[in-house]
């Protein structure tokens, strides 16, 4: 496989979506598939055709195997097309799994190219509110989350024949219940064959969670990878203050001095570190090199743009989604930080951490794996190889650092058992369930005797967490439905408000017309709004100037937008599952809107009574300006970019100043917090 057949790939266009459904017949019937009347190819360099035969034969044999092989060894590409060659995805599909929407799409179009067939028909993909498939269908490729959305309607997943759990290594509360159901599945299916496998996969755990399966491990990859550590104190040891960032841009420094080609893929933990890493390279190499974004909230245009072709050398700065089977065209060199934001939740707390955390080895030598796929790679890391040995060589399952109540209610409502008995690999503490229990409870969710409500059933339809789910639950009672879907979608991504370092007050300043001053969640109303009337009149190019201009983010409204969207369509099928329908908000003037919004107006009411109908943890009482104490005895202080954030009490020189100033402008006696997140403190964000 050649860097050029691979950019080729990711430039072949989606089919006509009139085609999707449809299935290819003659006169005589259906049209045979290819590999019924012609043998498979499968690429000779890679490692895994030289255990072609022993895979197929464990598949036709064995119920359940594992799978280990290198990243670079083709496992994902190939994996599926053996399963062709062993006889399986005839009368039922093979589901193939990735832990995001960008490697389903992209692997797809692989494999349908490999296998001379069209995208969409004998070869597709699933992912949220797209898909690409047809009754023609025999390999598909789809989200964890999206096979486990399909699990609730199809708990016997009488689809498949075969199902490919790839990169288990991430151990998602997806994938982990994904493994846990398949488990068992198998007991009732005998028919049904399963593989699990990864490049990093703790093989002796995974045999032994199903019955002591074989494992298969594929060793060797097409071109090597040379490592070099470079600490940051190393690299800068010159300059007084370093970052990851400068750490970045000192290597990228290197790779184009020392090397006349060849496309770097850049790890970063963050969003932020991202768009300051690109200003930086922006600055210093203008526009000889192609700098591209790639992290999970970019949509699904800009992620697929990693893949085009491109006349200039590209850097792809990215997070830790890139990490797993993601082949970006020309990539040789790969820059690890060695590190990743990582999500933690305390039940006893119940407060999100977002920590920015060492990787596991195991992550780092997938993300060295990056590399290497068209010719001989180079990953720099960022920390030393002393560091590298010290680090756990897997990190910590999503289902034992997770808020469980989600997990806990699609469970039940899908009567797929108890989670304390469920058999996940590692199961989550106790703790951590009955902090589960208690806000499904606190949500109405579930009755003391931790039974399912009219509420939860309710709830359980709507792809959405509970929390937000309940807000909408209440906004159909309080007639403030549209209202709350934009809220409610603003909740699920970041904020859409950018404060560059240096230009703080001026983001304030243009900031200033969207700012409710008695609720955040207002604001984000008006930003909506106010975006949503320039969408009508503006061109894109004039759209994205009027968002650069009020220090609003292009990229996070699109996505905004898209969740809206997505929230929207699945609230109508809930609406029409229920034979129910909600009417539009319709106000006469502007000056009624504004009435209705004010501290104490109906609409202002009716909306907090939904939010605090589903954010029943997170109130707060006063105890000096900006700082609140919360239920569980929290100490949280209002975020700083909060239209209730006060500013001149908090940077009061003296005790008597903060008095003085807290009595001319007080803060309220209470808020309600839509999260309440640890970072460098504790801080309620959207009050």
């Amino acid at each position: 496989m050649t860097g050029k057949k691979r950019s080729t790939l990711s430039m072949r266009p989606a089919p006509n979506s009139r085609m999707q459904g449809k299935s290819k017949t003659d006169a005589k019937g259906p049209v045979p598939f290819p590999w019924d009347s012609h043998p498979i190819a499968y690429p000779k360099e890679l490692p895994i055709s030289k255990r072609r035969e022993d895979i197929i034969a464990a598949i036709r044999k064995h119920p359940v195997i594992i799978l280990s092989g290198e990243t670079g060894s083709g496992k994902t590409t190939q994996l599926p097309k053996m399963c062709l060659d062993a006889g399986r995805g005839r009368k039922r599909r093979i589901a193939c799994t990735q832990p995001r929407r960008v490697a389903a799409l992209s692997i797809a179009k692989r494999v349908s190219e490999e296998l001379g067939v069209e995208y969409g028909q004998e070869v597709g993909s699933k992912i949220r509110f797209a898909d690409q498939t047809s009754k023609r269908t025999r390999i598909k490729f789809m989200t964890d989350g999206m096979l486990l959305s399909e699990i609730q309607s199809d708990p016997s997943m009488r689809e498949y024949d075969t199902v490919i759990i790839d990169e288990a290594h991430e151990r998602s509360l997806n994938i982990d219940f994904l493994l846990g159901h398949l488990n068992q599945l198998r007991l009732k299916r005998p028919d049904l064959k399963i593989i699990v496998t990864s490049a990093t996969i703790d093989i002796e755990k995974f045999s032994q969670a199903f019955d002591d399966a074989p494992v298969i491990e594929v060793s060797g990859r097409v071109y090597p990878v040379d490592i070099i550590y470079a600490p940051l104190d190393e690299l800068l040891e010159d300059s007084g203050d370093f970052t990851i960032i400068d750490g970045v841009a000192e290597s990228v420094d290197r790779i184009l001095d020392e090397f006349g080609q060849g496309d770097i893929l850049a790890f970063l933990p963050t969003e932020k570190d991202i768009r300051e890493t690109m200003d930086l390279l922006e600055g210093r190499l203008g526009n000889q090199i192609a700098i591209l974004p790639c992290f999970g909230r970019l949509s699904n245009a800009d992620q697929q743009r990693i893949f085009s072709r491109s006349p200039k050398r590209k850097i792809v700065l990215a997070t830790n989604i890139a990490e797993t089977s993601l082949t970006i065209p020309g990539i040789r060199f790969v820059i690890d930080t060695g590190l990743a934001r990582i999500s933690r939740y305390n039940p006893r707390g119940r407060t999100k951490r977002l920590p920015i955390e060492d990787i596991s080895q195991s992550s780092a030598n997938q993300r060295k794996g990056r590399c290497g796929r068209v010719q001989d790679g180079i990953c720099i890391r960022l920390y030393s190889e002393k560091n590298f040995e010290k680090r756990v060589i897997f990190a910590i399952p999503e289902i034992q650092r997770a808020n469980l109540a989600e997990v806990i209610l699609r469970m039940m409502a899908s009567r797929l058992g108890d989670i304390e008995t469920f058999p996940f690999i590692d199961p989550p503490t106790p703790v951590a369930i009955k902090s589960g229990y208690a806000l499904l409870e606190e949500l109405g969710a579930i009755d003391p005797q931790r039974r399912l409500t009219p509420i939860g059933r309710k709830l359980a339809r709507l792809p959405i967490d509970p929390t937000a789910g309940r807000m909408l639950l209440q906004a159909k009672n309080e007639g403030v439905v549209d209202q709350l879907l934009v809220i409610a979608s603003a909740l699920s991504i970041q904020d859409p408000r950018e404060r560059p370092l240096g230009k703080e007050e001026l983001a304030r300043a243009a900031h200033k017309r969207f700012v409710h001053r008695e609720s955040d969640f207002l604001t984000l109303l008006n930003i909506w709004e106010g975006v949503h009337d320039q969408t009508e009149r503006l061109s894109q190019s004039r759209l994205r100037k009027f968002c650069k201009s009020h220090f609003l983010s292009y990229l996070r409204l699109r996505e905004w937008m898209d969740v809206k969207k997505q929230l929207t369509q699945s609230l109508a099928d809930f609406e029409r599952s229920q034979k129910i329908k909600h009417e539009p908000p319709r106000y006469k003037t502007p000056e009624e809107k504004f009435d209705l919004r004010k501290y104490g107006g109906v609409e202002y009411r009716s909306i907090h009574h939904c939010l605090a109908a589903g954010l029943l943890a997170n109130p707060a009482r006063k105890e000096e300006p900006n700082l609140y104490r919360a239920t569980g005895d929290r100490k949280t202080l209002i975020f700083p970019g909060s239209g209730l954030f006060n500013r001149k009490a908090q940077h009061a020189k003296t005790k008597r100043q903060k008095q003085e100033l807290a009595t001319k402008t007080p803060s309220p006696g209470w808020i309600l917090a839509g999260e309440i997140v640890e970072t460098n403190r504790l801080y309620a964000r959207t009050v």
